[in-house]
């Protein structure tokens, strides 16, 4: 009688393999799940902060630009921003993409300057955030970046702390100007044929700064009676 042939019993290699790769995954998918959840809740947990820091320097900035005032800081105005802001949506004028907050300066009640966001959307390397000060009289008591991408030691002039000018850094020239003293078609930088300064070979970004603060300002000056008159925390409409 002839004998069966013996029959293997061991797992075959591709078994092996699937199996291998199938550990590998689940590893992996437990570790991206992990990490997740670690950055979620990292994130949420500092997000108040984070909020909080951005409020408090957009308070001292608030205070930079309406300190120029012609009665200076204390005497200006003497109601609370925060209680007497309201909603702006997403306007053109202003280059702004999301809702923004415009902040109303009264003094003994009566209107006194107005302070909004604005976006310079042509900077040399990006967007470049703006924050004004505009009286009643139609001024542009003060303006500052709040935020870019410009280049550093070159386009950054724009922001006050990187400008090496200390004295008299390139954006206080915008303070107390109007379109009664510079009138709109002057109201760019002089390699354009305008009135304000620019650095040599950084032109870009002085002059989507000054383009867009001027925007902003004769947008302030033409609703700025409507503005004035809203109740606080409501939304503004065109």
């Amino acid at each position: 009688m002839s004998e069966l042939p013996e029959t293997s019993t061991s797992t075959p290699p591709q078994r092996s393999t699937v199996h291998i790769a199938l550990r590998t995954a689940a590893i992996l998918l437990v570790f991206s799940l992990v990490f997740t959840a670690f950055m979620a809740s990292f994130y949420y947990l500092t997000e108040p902060h984070r909020l909080a820091s951005e409020q408090t320097e957009k308070m001292r900035l608030i205070d930079v630009v309406l300190a120029p005032s012609r009665d200076g800081l204390k005497t200006f105005y003497n109601n609370t921003l925060l209680d007497d802001a309201i909603i702006l949506p997403p306007i053109n004028a202003l280059g702004t993409s999301e809702n923004t907050r415009l902040y109303r300066a009264r003094k003994n009640g009566q209107p006194a300057a107005l302070v909004v966001e604005a976006i310079a959307p042509d900077g040399y390397s990006g967007k470049i955030g703006l924050l004004l000060a505009v009286s009643t009289e139609g001024q542009l008591l003060a303006l500052r970046v709040t935020q870019h991408k410009e280049t550093p030691g070159l386009g950054d002039y724009i922001d006050p702390k990187k400008d090496r000018n200390k004295v008299r850094p390139w954006i206080t020239q915008f303070s107390g100007t109007g379109f009664d003293r510079i009138p709109p078609e002057q109201w760019r930088v002089k390699k354009d044929g305008g009135h304000f300064d620019q650095m040599a070979g950084a032109t870009i970004s002085a002059r989507a700064v000054t383009n867009a603060s001027g925007r902003a300002l004769a947008w302030v000056n033409e609703h700025r009676e409507k503005l004035f008159a809203l109740p606080a925390n409501t939304l503004y409409k065109e």
